[in-house]
């Protein structure tokens, strides 16, 4: 079956979700979901933290069909975008599914997109269904113009309450206050969301039929990213020092006599884990903006396996002498061959 809508339409409901997304680590949730029952065509995104649902009410030709969904993956989302943008607002489009692909036919032309079948994706009717029903006990119901509530991102976390019906949001942040006024009107064109009753009576068409325990605390959403691939967040990079110091600390104990050089090594790295960490914690407290790009830097730095060629012109830059270090280091490894040689000579002549 195949459902129509208009190319605004369509990119409408994408704008609406992009920025939802999960990462490409996280392949399920990699991409924008299109979910289509008897009443609506939805696109849905979600990167476990953010959840986001839009929804197009269907043709009556449309409407009554098999239910369907594949996810659009995230890389072909751009292409999907532009396609649509070279139609005329207006424009017809034809949304429909078969052997593993989406397809969306214009009035002129088409656009095939592969998609993995049977992909797992959450209950995302069941998440908000249980989100609603719970906020159901309270009457405060502010509009709040999310233009406005941007402006708080800082680049750290914070924290919210409301403080009630048409009253102001209070946000709270590290060393940081703030309100954000409510909306008092329901402009040029009122929906019909202005209670919170009304919003949810016209989403149960929906919600019904997500289950009531529904979560994304799922493993199968637990982000997959390689082990060569550095976090840019600095809470991250904070925790892996931490976990660093504290695990190469365990490991030290029982090699002292066994195996000295690994003992070494642990002691080094559980020393360096620690060193790092207090220099991005004295950094971050002293500008929490600073640090966040310093971390970010780095993560780069440390993708591009370039850092010998980044330490010695480090080096350099700071008056050091990167080439005497050499010098000696490969001076130092020769010294011990030659007592190794020694030893075992002396070894073999006894």
């Amino acid at each position: 079956m195949s459902v129509t809508i208009n190319a605004h339409q369509l990119k409408l409901l994408l704008d609406k979700t992009v920025d939802h997304m999960g990462s490409e680590y996280v392949e399920p949730l990699h991409g924008i979901r299109l979910d289509v029952d008897a009443q609506y065509l939805y696109a849905v995104a979600s990167d476990r933290y953010t959840i986001a649902a839009a929804r197009y009410r269907l043709n009556h030709g449309d409407q009554n069909q098999e239910p369907w969904a594949a996810t659009i993956p995230a890389e072909n989302l751009r292409a999907l975008r532009e396609w649509i943008h070279a139609l005329q607002g207006a424009g017809l489009i034809t949304i429909s599914t078969a052997k593993g692909r989406v397809f969306f036919e214009g009035p002129q032309t088409g656009l095939s997109i592969a998609v993995t079948v049977g992909m797992e994706f959450p209950d995302w009717r069941g998440l908000l269904r249980k989100l609603v029903e719970q906020a159901a006990d309270s009457n405060v119901f502010p509009a709040l113009d999310p233009r406005k509530l941007a402006r708080f991102n800082h680049g750290g976390l914070i924290r919210a309450r409301l403080t009630g019906d048409e009253k102001p949001l209070l946000i709270f942040g590290e060393d940081f206050l703030g309100a954000q006024m409510p909306v008092r009107h329901a402009g040029i064109y009122p929906t019909k969301e202005e209670t919170f009753d009304s919003a949810h009576q016209s989403w149960l068409w929906t919600l019904s039929a997500g289950s009531k325990n529904a979560g994304l605390d799922g493993a199968a959403y637990e982000e997959d990213r390689p082990q060569y691939e550095v976090t840019t967040d600095i809470r991250e990079t904070g925790e892996t020092l931490l976990q660093q110091t504290l695990q190469s600390g365990w490991e030290m104990r029982g090699k002292s006599k066994e195996k000295p050089e690994e003992f070494l090594a642990h002691c080094l790295a559980a020393v360096n884990g620690w060193m790092a960490f207090r220099y991005l914690d004295a950094l971050h407290n002293v500008d929490p903006r600073a640090a966040q790009a310093v971390v970010a830097e780095v993560a780069d730095e440390l993708d591009s396996g370039e850092i010998g060629e980044f330490a010695w012109d480090a080096a350099e830059k700071a008056g050091f002498d990167p080439q005497k270090w050499h010098d000696d280091y490969e001076a130092h490894l020769k010294k011990l061959a030659e007592e190794r040689e020694q030893a075992d000579s002396a070894a073999d002549a006894a």
